[in-house]
């Protein structure tokens, strides 16, 4: 098994904190704290979309620096927490609006906001994953319909996979970052992989898990092809990750309530996000805290 963190020590040892605290907030996107699986998350949005990877990487920046400006928890600052929300608002922005300034400006706001929504929450010890992003994004296209619809990109028809039955499921890793490329998916699915394998594969089963059932649903084919009902379930799954069989229990509950959820948004045309995955996970973790037993004190 690769040991990532002597890796990250080898290739980040002469590099400036604030970059490696960049990197693991790319990282944190998909729950990896290593500065080597960021870097490579960053690679597959810029392969994919240069724009998106400028984006990525100038929101994480600006979430990383309102954290260390407001001063917040070192060590939580240190592990990235403050960078994934923001990133994944400046990736978001570049895929629902057209880049003009005012979407670039609205992006260091955004991500700023983010990442104060994420220490409102790290505060209370109130785990919330990517809502921080999700509000962030849902309250930029409400007011953008409302007030500013020329900003808003024209959507783009999808051609679907055409690389076999199982791309969608590679694919759904790729959607945790909005890129429907499949070899941007492959990158962030090997990113995961050599940082935490079991992590990687409880994604991916996720992921196929989840296209597999949703096809059985009255939901565009292209939709399922492309990994839309993918990768809120990648990020359940990994979150639930282990080696115990309950753990395999747990990930399905996520997995299946993320699932629910995205159909019901989807009946409603609300854009999901990441919104099924915050709201399985969180549920799951309630459903699994109340069934734990508790430890009593000697």
């Amino acid at each position: 098994m690769i040991q990532l963190h002597k890796i990250e020590n080898i290739v980040f040892s002469r590099s400036p904190i604030f970059i490696i605290q960049v990197l693991r907030g790319v990282g944190q996107i998909m729950l990896q704290e290593n500065a080597v699986t960021g870097l490579l998350f960053l690679v597959g949005i810029f392969y994919a979309s240069l724009p998106m990877g400028i984006a990525a990487l100038l929101a994480t920046s600006c979430g990383t620096a309102t954290a260390i400006v407001f001063k917040f928890d070192k060590e939580n600052i240190d592990k990235g927490l403050y960078g994934f929300s923001a990133s994944l608002v400046g990736v978001a922005l570049l895929l629902f609006f057209k880049a003009t300034f005012w979407v670039w400006l609205l992006l260091i706001v955004g991500s700023a906001l983010a990442t104060a929504i994420q220490q409102f929450f790290i505060k209370r010890r109130i785990p919330v994953f990517t809502l921080p992003f999700v509000l962030v994004t849902w309250l930029v296209l409400f007011l953008s319909k409302q007030y500013f619809p020329d900003l808003l990109a024209v959507p783009q028809s999808s051609l679907g996979s055409a690389y076999g039955s199982f791309a969608f499921a590679i694919k759904g890793f790729g959607q945790v970052i909005f890129q429907e490329n499949i070899f941007s998916g492959l990158i962030f699915l090997v990113a995961v992989l050599i940082n935490l394998p079991i992590a990687a594969l409880y994604g991916l089963a996720g992921s196929a898990f989840s296209g597999i059932l949703a096809s059985q649903f009255s939901v565009p084919q292209e939709s399922v092809s492309n990994g839309l009902f993918g990768f809120n379930a990648v990020l359940c799954a990994i979150v639930f990750a282990g080696s115990k069989f309950k753990d395999g229990i747990w990930a399905l509950i996520a997995v299946l309530l993320s699932l629910a959820i995205s159909l019901a948004m989807l009946e409603f045309s609300l854009p999901q996000l990441t919104f099924p995955f915050v709201a399985a996970s969180c549920a799951t973790l309630a459903l699994k805290n109340y069934m734990s037993p508790s430890i009593q004190p000697k």
